[in-house]
């Protein structure tokens, strides 16, 4: 993956007291006991693990050192990285989602999150590789925490190339370009107004052929947001609506829109009583009824 250092591939025996654990790991619920046990007794020689140098941290093969420990192997093979932390956790999700005991669901979109936060630039298919999940699911993860992610003009490729963002402020710089000097290369325009050399093509063929450059999805993207109106006055309102109050699937509608624990809440003080084995299952079902609300958003935006 482009923006990740190699590992080393020199394989070293080091004393086991010297590792420790990855601080920020992508295995929320822990080391698994009984995996433990079947690396412990199994006969085949295990692979080295992969462990940060700077930290001294496991990045792979907790569970194989885990399993040397109790077998009272006082040292274990290693190959070591010399990237950031931050490096270090994305290739901890590469590896445990490409083999050993593999990261559950729940694990694998947290540490999707994670990655976002730290590689906005990264694109939806490169991210999806890295975390074993679809593109797709990578790009709702994105738009839920999309205000928390700071914004990017462009996209990084799996293959390490940056695409620039295709924005309606890229395309009216290179309309004023091309007005300018109708001659200049697409490729000197694009460098100029900051987007691709494809788009700057798709501008000066559009001005060419009398149409708008600015195409109108480019455009709705430049608008701002409209202001949110309050939740609870929102299904008053609704609650009223004739066209809802006496039909079975409006009052059905009506009895879903009701939030479960009032608008407000405040959701530290519940998440804090929730018994932690309970939380990443938790977290997993809220994250599934927001992909339905956010699926049903989306059909009642193309309805209106």
């Amino acid at each position: 993956m482009s923006g990740v250092r190699k590992i080393e591939p020199v394989v070293v025996s080091v004393p086991i007291s010297d590792l420790a654990p990855l601080t920020i790991s992508p295995r929320m619920s822990g080391e698994n006991a009984d995996h433990v046990r079947v690396l412990a007794e199994s006969a085949v020689a295990l692979p080295p693990i992969v462990v940060h140098r700077p930290t001294m941290q496991v990045i792979d093969g907790l569970h194989r050192l885990r399993a040397a420990q109790l077998r009272g192997e006082p040292n274990i093979a290693v190959v070591f990285f010399d990237g950031t932390a931050t490096e270090a956790f994305v290739l901890a999700v590469k590896f445990n989602t490409a083999h050993g005991l593999p990261l559950s669901l729940a694990d694998r979109r947290a540490a999707a999150q994670r990655i976002l936060r730290s590689h906005p630039h990264w694109s939806d298919r490169a991210i999806a590789v890295v975390a074993g999940l679809s593109p797709k699911t990578v790009s709702a993860i994105r738009r839920r925490t999309t205000v928390e992610i700071p914004q990017s003009s462009g996209r990084v490729a799996r293959n390490g190339v940056f695409h620039r963002g295709i924005g309606s402020a890229g395309r009216r710089a290179a309309v004023e370009l091309f007005t300018a000097d109708p001659g200049a290369s697409a490729r000197k325009v694009a460098l100029a107004a900051g987007i691709s050399v494809t788009t700057a093509k798709d501008v000066r063929r559009r001005l060419r052929q009398g149409q708008d450059p600015v195409p109108s999805r480019a455009a709705d993207r430049s608008k701002p947001t409209r202001q949110r109106s309050d939740p609870t006055q929102v299904l008053q309102r609704l609650r009223r609506d004739p066209a809802l109050r006496f039909a079975d699937s409006g009052r059905t509608l009506l009895r879903w829109l009701e939030p479960p624990v009032g608008d407000g809440a405040d959701w530290g003080v519940i998440v804090a009583a929730i018994p932690r084995h309970c939380a990443p299952s938790l977290a997993e079902l809220a994250r599934r009824r927001a992909d339905d609300w956010q699926h049903m958003a989306r059909l009642l935006d193309q309805r209106a």
